[in-house]
């Protein structure tokens, strides 16, 4: 555990040059004064360039400290990996025995390549039309801050929360999870908080409805490397490396245009299907203007990134690794670069009831209505999210981020968030956690999927 100081120097010459960089841009703003200082402070967050592969966290830490002294919230700053900070603010509840509820998200944020983008990726620039530009504007720093608007707000109507509200604010989700929310939730500190439910990072809608996720698939990353004895380009021979790892490739994309047929044809949503994507082919005899014509390798490598989804029978996906795509009758070997089991700790699926017999459910359901919005259909998200280390802890969560009628662009070039989707996702924040905080049972423990 560790304090870090309360320097904001590097932050404010950033800041200067951010301001200046925009400067000529035509500017949307809202006519209330309260929202244009929320959506300010938004901005100041995205200004904060936690970009990999080297985030610099000091400044974000500093940032949200800042914001925890101004709205009343206790704060600690935890440390599993040294230059990888995790900071935890509490709202402390009226009846801090019943099991808490935490509000994860995540500091770091993907790369963004400039030539690409309208704007400068970290000045987040509003457009006229109330765009803000900016890497990290919908995955996630939104929701990190309407976490902290809607407490601001709540505590300026003197509301008080029956149960302990946690705030994590986690580093290293963009590259897996492993420094940050993983050793988090193994963590002692973790297990202080007694932590009833979790809410955490959605998608952006393009529709009218919010998007929820109740669960999420686990990311198997598979390698399989192929040997066979080198030969003459022009020579036909069996056994060779590259022909051995193209025979996998062939069984391994069979595999994918079934998985694949089930979405296209409407049978299963994405998150419902196991997906496999090759990401990288490794094989040839380099020279310094190319690779050897002539020459047949005598190994040969391929990456793919598998999705397991939560339903899946992970024992016969493992026996088809092993028996038929990476058989070492075929001279063929395999590793994993990473591997999660899609059950929880008690090994049902780590997926989070979603129906009225769950009061998180129905309390999120009622919550998003009363602000104004709708859910759509829950959905199995398609990728993976820090909330999987909380689901795979056998506790229930929901991931979601209340943008609505906006383009999916995590990850994109020109991520944006409308400001009036931003303040109306802070709304949305204060019921949710008034129904959350306020609900006075324990909560279900049996909110995960039976299998």
């Amino acid at each position: 555990m560790i304090k870090l100081c309360q320097s904001f120097s590097i932050y404010i010459i950033t800041k200067s040059l951010i301001v200046l960089l925009s400067a000529a841009v035509p500017s949307y703003s809202s006519s209330n004064g309260k929202e244009v200082e929320a959506v300010g402070r938004f901005r100041d967050y995205l200004n904060i360039n936690t970009a990999h592969p080297l985030p610099d966290y000091k400044p974000a830490v500093e940032f949200l400290l800042a914001q925890a002294s101004e709205i009343g919230l206790d704060s600690q700053v935890l440390e599993f990996v040294e230059g990888k900070p995790l900071v935890l603010l509490t709202w402390k509840g009226k009846d801090p025995s019943i099991p808490s509820i935490l509000l994860n998200s995540h500091m770091d944020v993907v790369p963004a390549e400039r030539e690409k983008w309208l704007y400068e990726p970290f000045a987040a620039v509003q457009d006229a039309d109330g765009n803000i530009f900016a890497r990290g504007s919908q995955d996630m720093k939104c929701v990190s801050m309407q976490y902290l608007e809607a407490i601001r707000n709540l505590k300026s109507k003197n509301f008080q929360p029956l149960r302990n509200l946690h705030l994590s604010f986690v580093p290293e989700e963009e590259v897996g999870g492993d420094d940050g929310a993983a050793k988090f939730v193994s963590s002692p500190e973790f297990q202080k908080l007694n932590v009833g439910f979790n809410l955490d990072e959605g998608l952006a809608s393009p529709g009218s409805t919010y998007r929820v996720f109740n669960g999420e698939r686990s990311p198997w990353w598979l390698k399989i490397k192929a040997t066979g004895a080198p030969g003459h380009g022009s020579k036909l021979y069996d056994g060779s490396a590259f022909q051995n790892l193209l025979q996998s490739i062939e069984l391994i994309n069979k595999f994918r245009e079934e998985q694949f047929n089930l979405v296209k044809s409407g049978a299963k949503a994405e998150g419902e299907v196991t997906s496999v994507n090759g990401v990288y082919l490794k094989a040839g005899t380099p020279t310094p203007t190319g690779f050897v014509m002539n020459l047949q390798p005598s190994e040969a490598e391929a990456g793919f990134d598998i999705r397991v989804a939560p339903w899946e029978d992970v024992n016969k996906l493992q026996r088809v690794i092993h028996e038929e795509w990476a058989p070492a009758s075929r001279n063929l070997t395999y590793t994993f670069s990473q591997k999660e089991n899609p059950r929880d700790k008690d090994g049902r699926p780590a997926v989070t009831v979603a129906d009225d017999s769950s009061p998180w459910w129905t309390l999120l359901k009622e919550a998003v209505v009363k602000a104004g919005g709708e859910l759509g259909k829950v959905e199995i998200f398609p990728a993976a999210t820090d909330c999987r280390f909380v689901r795979h802890a056998g506790i229930p969560g929901f991931g979601f981020s209340p943008m609505a009628n906006t383009p999916i662009l995590l990850h994109d070039h020109n991520e944006f968030l409308n400001e009036r989707e931003y303040l109306k996702g802070i709304r949305v924040y204060e019921e949710i956690i008034k129904a959350y905080t306020s609900h006075p049972e324990s909560g279900d423990t049996e909110t995960m999927a039976e299998l």
